[in-house]
Protein backbone atom coordinates (compact mmCIF):
# COMPACT_ATOMS: atom_id res chain seq x y z
CA UNK A 1 0.00 0.00 0.00
CA UNK A 2 1.34 3.63 -0.62
CA UNK A 3 1.46 6.14 1.81
CA UNK A 4 -2.01 8.30 3.18
CA UNK A 5 -2.82 11.49 1.69
CA UNK A 6 -5.17 13.88 3.13
CA UNK A 7 -7.37 16.27 0.56
CA UNK A 8 -9.57 18.88 2.33
CA UNK A 9 -11.77 21.11 -0.20
CA UNK A 10 -13.22 24.03 2.09
CA UNK A 11 -15.61 25.98 -0.37
CA UNK A 12 -18.76 28.16 0.21
CA UNK A 13 -20.89 26.01 1.95
CA UNK A 14 -18.85 23.07 3.10
CA UNK A 15 -15.77 21.56 4.00
CA UNK A 16 -14.68 17.93 3.12
CA UNK A 17 -11.87 15.52 4.31
CA UNK A 18 -10.76 12.37 2.34
CA UNK A 19 -8.30 10.48 3.36
CA UNK A 20 -7.12 7.93 0.83
CA UNK A 21 -3.83 5.33 0.01
CA UNK A 22 -3.79 3.84 -3.11
CA UNK A 23 -3.83 -0.23 -3.37
CA UNK A 24 -0.90 -1.12 -4.59
CA UNK A 25 -3.01 -4.77 -6.73
CA UNK A 26 -5.56 -2.51 -8.49
CA UNK A 27 -3.74 0.80 -8.72
CA UNK A 28 -7.38 2.56 -7.53
CA UNK A 29 -7.76 4.86 -4.48
CA UNK A 30 -9.23 3.57 -1.40
CA UNK A 31 -10.61 5.63 1.19
CA UNK A 32 -9.99 5.63 5.13
CA UNK A 33 -12.19 8.52 5.96
CA UNK A 34 -14.58 10.85 4.43
CA UNK A 35 -16.00 13.76 6.60
CA UNK A 36 -18.36 16.54 5.89
CA UNK A 37 -19.12 19.69 7.55
CA UNK A 38 -21.82 21.87 6.51
CA UNK A 39 -19.39 25.57 8.08
CA UNK A 40 -21.32 27.98 5.28
CA UNK A 41 -17.69 30.17 5.46
CA UNK A 42 -18.97 31.86 2.42
CA UNK A 43 -21.78 33.64 4.87
CA UNK A 44 -22.30 37.04 3.45
CA UNK A 45 -19.52 37.38 1.38
CA UNK A 46 -21.35 38.38 -1.93
CA UNK A 47 -22.64 41.26 -0.06
CA UNK A 48 -19.66 42.55 1.79
CA UNK A 49 -16.63 40.96 0.47
CA UNK A 50 -15.48 39.73 3.62
CA UNK A 51 -15.83 36.66 5.66
CA UNK A 52 -17.82 36.87 9.05
CA UNK A 53 -15.74 35.72 12.14
CA UNK A 54 -18.17 33.77 13.40
CA UNK A 55 -17.79 31.31 10.34
CA UNK A 56 -14.31 31.44 10.24
CA UNK A 57 -14.58 29.94 13.79
CA UNK A 58 -16.74 27.38 12.64
CA UNK A 59 -14.58 26.41 9.62
CA UNK A 60 -11.67 26.31 11.79
CA UNK A 61 -13.50 24.05 14.56
CA UNK A 62 -13.66 21.66 11.68
CA UNK A 63 -10.18 21.87 10.68
CA UNK A 64 -9.28 20.99 14.16
CA UNK A 65 -11.17 18.00 14.03
CA UNK A 66 -9.60 16.91 10.48
CA UNK A 67 -6.50 17.57 11.68
CA UNK A 68 -7.26 15.31 14.32
CA UNK A 69 -8.18 12.61 11.93
CA UNK A 70 -5.02 13.56 9.84
CA UNK A 71 -2.99 12.43 12.85
CA UNK A 72 -4.39 9.17 13.38
CA UNK A 73 -3.73 8.07 9.77
CA UNK A 74 -0.35 9.17 10.19
CA UNK A 75 -0.11 11.70 7.11
CA UNK A 76 3.10 13.20 6.27
CA UNK A 77 2.66 17.13 5.78
CA UNK A 78 3.86 16.86 2.31
CA UNK A 79 1.17 14.27 1.96
CA UNK A 80 -1.38 17.14 3.02
CA UNK A 81 -3.12 19.76 0.41
CA UNK A 82 -5.96 22.05 1.22
CA UNK A 83 -7.72 23.89 -1.48
CA UNK A 84 -9.73 26.67 -0.79
CA UNK A 85 -12.23 27.70 -3.64
CA UNK A 86 -14.92 30.21 -4.48
CA UNK A 87 -15.54 32.15 -0.86
CA UNK A 88 -11.87 32.27 0.08
CA UNK A 89 -11.30 33.94 -3.92
CA UNK A 90 -13.72 36.85 -3.20
CA UNK A 91 -12.79 37.96 0.85
CA UNK A 92 -10.76 40.52 1.23
CA UNK A 93 -9.94 39.25 5.07
CA UNK A 94 -8.97 35.79 3.67
CA UNK A 95 -5.66 36.49 5.12
CA UNK A 96 -7.05 35.48 8.83
CA UNK A 97 -8.41 32.47 8.03
CA UNK A 98 -5.48 31.66 6.04
CA UNK A 99 -3.59 31.72 8.78
CA UNK A 100 -5.99 30.07 11.13
CA UNK A 101 -5.54 26.86 8.88
CA UNK A 102 -2.17 26.59 8.46
CA UNK A 103 -1.33 27.36 12.68
CA UNK A 104 -3.96 23.94 12.80
CA UNK A 105 -2.57 21.68 9.88
CA UNK A 106 0.99 23.13 9.19
CA UNK A 107 -0.13 23.45 5.85
CA UNK A 108 -1.38 26.89 3.90
CA UNK A 109 -4.74 26.71 1.88
CA UNK A 110 -4.17 27.29 -1.86
CA UNK A 111 -6.69 29.43 -3.64
CA UNK A 112 -7.09 27.58 -6.48
CA UNK A 113 -8.53 28.98 -9.42
CA UNK A 114 -11.96 28.65 -10.85
CA UNK A 115 -10.27 26.71 -14.29
CA UNK A 116 -8.06 24.28 -11.46
CA UNK A 117 -11.09 23.71 -9.47
CA UNK A 118 -13.21 22.48 -13.00
CA UNK A 119 -10.01 20.24 -13.76
CA UNK A 120 -10.13 18.88 -10.47
CA UNK A 121 -13.72 18.17 -10.64
CA UNK A 122 -13.11 16.40 -14.10
CA UNK A 123 -11.26 14.15 -12.96
CA UNK A 124 -12.64 13.16 -9.82
CA UNK A 125 -16.11 12.80 -11.82
CA UNK A 126 -14.81 10.53 -14.69
CA UNK A 127 -12.76 8.48 -12.82
CA UNK A 128 -15.27 6.45 -11.34
CA UNK A 129 -18.44 6.60 -13.18
CA UNK A 130 -18.95 3.80 -15.37
CA UNK A 131 -20.51 3.44 -18.79
CA UNK A 132 -20.28 7.12 -20.28
CA UNK A 133 -19.93 7.41 -23.78
CA UNK A 134 -16.59 7.57 -25.35
CA UNK A 135 -16.76 10.79 -26.75
CA UNK A 136 -16.60 14.38 -24.71
CA UNK A 137 -18.57 14.40 -20.98
CA UNK A 138 -20.02 17.80 -19.62
CA UNK A 139 -18.68 17.59 -16.33
CA UNK A 140 -20.97 20.35 -14.10
CA UNK A 141 -19.64 20.96 -10.42
CA UNK A 142 -22.02 23.19 -8.79
CA UNK A 143 -20.72 24.96 -5.53
CA UNK A 144 -22.04 27.62 -3.04
CA UNK A 145 -19.91 30.38 -4.66
CA UNK A 146 -19.39 29.06 -7.99
CA UNK A 147 -20.17 26.77 -10.75
CA UNK A 148 -17.75 24.90 -12.99
CA UNK A 149 -18.21 23.43 -16.92
CA UNK A 150 -15.65 21.19 -17.67
CA UNK A 151 -15.78 19.14 -21.03
CA UNK A 152 -13.17 16.66 -22.12
CA UNK A 153 -13.06 12.67 -22.66
CA UNK A 154 -9.99 11.88 -20.89
CA UNK A 155 -8.87 15.61 -20.28
CA UNK A 156 -10.37 18.93 -19.93
CA UNK A 157 -10.49 20.91 -23.38
CA UNK A 158 -12.25 23.13 -22.34
CA UNK A 159 -13.35 25.08 -19.03
CA UNK A 160 -15.07 27.49 -17.21
CA UNK A 161 -16.01 28.83 -13.99
CA UNK A 162 -18.95 30.70 -13.38
CA UNK A 163 -19.88 33.31 -10.57
CA UNK A 164 -22.82 31.79 -9.61
CA UNK A 165 -23.93 29.13 -6.76
CA UNK A 166 -26.27 28.28 -4.18
CA UNK A 167 -25.19 29.96 -1.48
CA UNK A 168 -24.77 33.34 -3.75
CA UNK A 169 -27.41 33.02 -5.48
CA UNK A 170 -30.22 32.30 -2.46
CA UNK A 171 -28.70 35.54 -1.03
CA UNK A 172 -28.68 37.74 -3.87
CA UNK A 173 -32.10 36.83 -4.94
CA UNK A 174 -33.83 33.92 -3.33
CA UNK A 175 -35.10 35.72 -0.16
CA UNK A 176 -38.61 34.86 0.55
CA UNK A 177 -39.42 31.00 1.99
CA UNK A 178 -40.80 30.03 -0.66
CA UNK A 179 -39.08 32.21 -3.62
CA UNK A 180 -41.24 34.48 -5.36
CA UNK A 181 -42.19 34.34 -9.05
CA UNK A 182 -40.23 37.55 -9.47
CA UNK A 183 -37.08 36.57 -7.33
CA UNK A 184 -37.31 32.92 -9.38
CA UNK A 185 -37.16 35.08 -12.82
CA UNK A 186 -34.44 37.58 -11.37
CA UNK A 187 -32.31 34.17 -10.78
CA UNK A 188 -33.12 32.65 -13.97
CA UNK A 189 -32.17 35.79 -15.85
CA UNK A 190 -28.47 35.76 -13.62
CA UNK A 191 -28.05 32.28 -14.65
CA UNK A 192 -28.66 32.45 -17.79
CA UNK A 193 -26.93 35.29 -18.73
CA UNK A 194 -23.39 33.18 -17.28
CA UNK A 195 -24.50 30.33 -19.50
CA UNK A 196 -24.73 32.95 -22.85
CA UNK A 197 -20.93 33.81 -21.85
CA UNK A 198 -20.27 29.84 -20.67
CA UNK A 199 -21.48 28.67 -24.27
CA UNK A 200 -18.70 31.03 -26.11
CA UNK A 201 -16.31 28.96 -23.96
CA UNK A 202 -17.23 25.57 -23.64
CA UNK A 203 -19.31 23.99 -26.82
CA UNK A 204 -21.87 22.61 -25.68
CA UNK A 205 -23.07 21.33 -28.63
CA UNK A 206 -20.26 19.00 -28.11
CA UNK A 207 -21.40 16.90 -25.30
CA UNK A 208 -22.01 13.52 -25.69
CA UNK A 209 -22.65 13.19 -21.75
CA UNK A 210 -23.80 15.40 -19.23
CA UNK A 211 -22.51 14.53 -15.64
CA UNK A 212 -23.38 16.56 -12.23
CA UNK A 213 -21.48 16.29 -9.45
CA UNK A 214 -21.19 18.09 -5.95
CA UNK A 215 -23.97 18.60 -3.31
CA UNK A 216 -26.94 20.30 -5.17
CA UNK A 217 -26.40 17.34 -8.21
CA UNK A 218 -26.26 14.58 -5.69
CA UNK A 219 -29.46 15.76 -3.09
CA UNK A 220 -31.97 16.46 -6.54
CA UNK A 221 -30.76 12.92 -7.41
CA UNK A 222 -31.56 11.35 -4.23
CA UNK A 223 -35.02 13.29 -3.50
CA UNK A 224 -35.75 12.24 -7.41
CA UNK A 225 -34.44 8.28 -7.14
CA UNK A 226 -37.30 8.70 -3.52
CA UNK A 227 -35.02 6.98 -1.45
CA UNK A 228 -35.51 7.76 2.57
CA UNK A 229 -32.28 7.74 3.37
CA UNK A 230 -29.29 9.05 1.85
CA UNK A 231 -27.56 6.44 0.25
CA UNK A 232 -24.11 7.96 -2.05
CA UNK A 233 -24.26 3.88 -3.64
CA UNK A 234 -27.71 4.54 -5.13
CA UNK A 235 -26.86 8.40 -6.39
CA UNK A 236 -23.03 7.24 -7.51
CA UNK A 237 -23.95 6.75 -10.99
CA UNK A 238 -27.45 6.84 -11.26
CA UNK A 239 -28.93 8.31 -14.63
CA UNK A 240 -31.89 10.63 -14.43
CA UNK A 241 -33.83 11.76 -17.79
CA UNK A 242 -33.77 15.50 -18.16
CA UNK A 243 -37.74 15.72 -17.17
CA UNK A 244 -36.90 13.77 -14.04
CA UNK A 245 -34.21 16.43 -13.50
CA UNK A 246 -36.60 19.12 -14.17
CA UNK A 247 -39.56 18.10 -12.30
CA UNK A 248 -37.60 17.36 -8.85
CA UNK A 249 -35.23 20.74 -9.55
CA UNK A 250 -38.68 23.01 -10.26
CA UNK A 251 -40.57 21.18 -7.02
CA UNK A 252 -38.02 21.44 -4.59
CA UNK A 253 -37.40 25.23 -6.14
CA UNK A 254 -41.22 26.08 -4.96
CA UNK A 255 -41.39 24.49 -1.62
CA UNK A 256 -41.09 26.33 1.91
CA UNK A 257 -37.82 25.34 3.94
CA UNK A 258 -39.68 23.21 6.31
CA UNK A 259 -41.47 21.45 3.33
CA UNK A 260 -37.94 20.52 2.20
CA UNK A 261 -37.05 19.54 5.25
CA UNK A 262 -39.47 16.75 5.56
CA UNK A 263 -37.26 15.02 2.54
CA UNK A 264 -34.53 12.85 5.17
CA UNK A 265 -32.15 12.90 2.52
CA UNK A 266 -31.51 16.51 1.99
CA UNK A 267 -28.58 18.19 4.52
CA UNK A 268 -30.44 20.19 7.28
CA UNK A 269 -27.34 22.66 5.78
CA UNK A 270 -28.60 22.80 2.45
CA UNK A 271 -31.87 22.92 3.57
CA UNK A 272 -32.03 26.67 2.39
CA UNK A 273 -30.11 27.02 -0.66
CA UNK A 274 -30.61 23.62 -2.29
CA UNK A 275 -33.74 25.32 -4.42
CA UNK A 276 -30.77 27.95 -5.74
CA UNK A 277 -28.67 24.92 -6.70
CA UNK A 278 -31.68 23.60 -8.07
CA UNK A 279 -32.54 26.45 -10.03
CA UNK A 280 -29.00 26.31 -11.68
CA UNK A 281 -29.05 22.91 -12.63
CA UNK A 282 -32.26 22.87 -13.98
CA UNK A 283 -31.42 25.77 -16.45
CA UNK A 284 -28.00 24.13 -17.31
CA UNK A 285 -29.70 20.97 -18.06
CA UNK A 286 -32.67 22.41 -20.46
CA UNK A 287 -29.55 24.20 -22.20
CA UNK A 288 -27.49 21.31 -23.39
CA UNK A 289 -30.35 18.95 -24.11
CA UNK A 290 -31.39 22.04 -26.35
CA UNK A 291 -28.13 22.39 -27.78
CA UNK A 292 -27.46 18.24 -27.94
CA UNK A 293 -29.28 14.96 -28.32
CA UNK A 294 -28.73 13.81 -24.79
CA UNK A 295 -31.76 12.94 -23.23
CA UNK A 296 -30.70 12.24 -19.76
CA UNK A 297 -27.97 12.87 -16.76
CA UNK A 298 -25.07 11.11 -15.00
CA UNK A 299 -24.27 11.93 -10.86
CA UNK A 300 -21.00 11.08 -9.38
CA UNK A 301 -20.62 11.32 -5.58
CA UNK A 302 -16.81 12.15 -6.88
CA UNK A 303 -15.51 15.70 -7.47
CA UNK A 304 -12.71 17.87 -6.71
CA UNK A 305 -11.88 16.26 -3.23
CA UNK A 306 -11.44 12.65 -5.41
CA UNK A 307 -9.54 14.95 -7.85
CA UNK A 308 -7.27 16.58 -5.03
CA UNK A 309 -6.79 13.11 -3.47
CA UNK A 310 -5.74 11.60 -6.71
CA UNK A 311 -3.46 14.07 -7.75
CA UNK A 312 -1.77 13.69 -4.35
CA UNK A 313 -1.25 10.18 -4.86
CA UNK A 314 0.46 10.69 -8.20
CA UNK A 315 3.44 12.16 -6.57
CA UNK A 316 3.46 9.75 -3.60
CA UNK A 317 5.89 6.30 -3.94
Amino acid sequence: MSAPVAAIDCGTNSIRLLIARRDDATGRMLDLERQLEMVRLGLGVDRTGRFDPVAIERTLDAARRYAALIAHHGVAPQDIRFVATSATRDAANRAVFIEGIREILGVAPEVISGQEEAELSFRGAVSTVTGLPEGPRLVVDIGGGSTELVLGTEAPTHRISMDIGSVRLTERHLVADPPTEAEIAAASADIDAMLDQAEQVVPFARAEALVGVAGTVTTVTAVASGIQDYRPDVTHGAALSVDQVTTTCLTLLAETRAQRSRHAVIHPGRIDVIGAGALIWARIVARVAAATSITGTRTSEHDILDGIALQLLDRVP
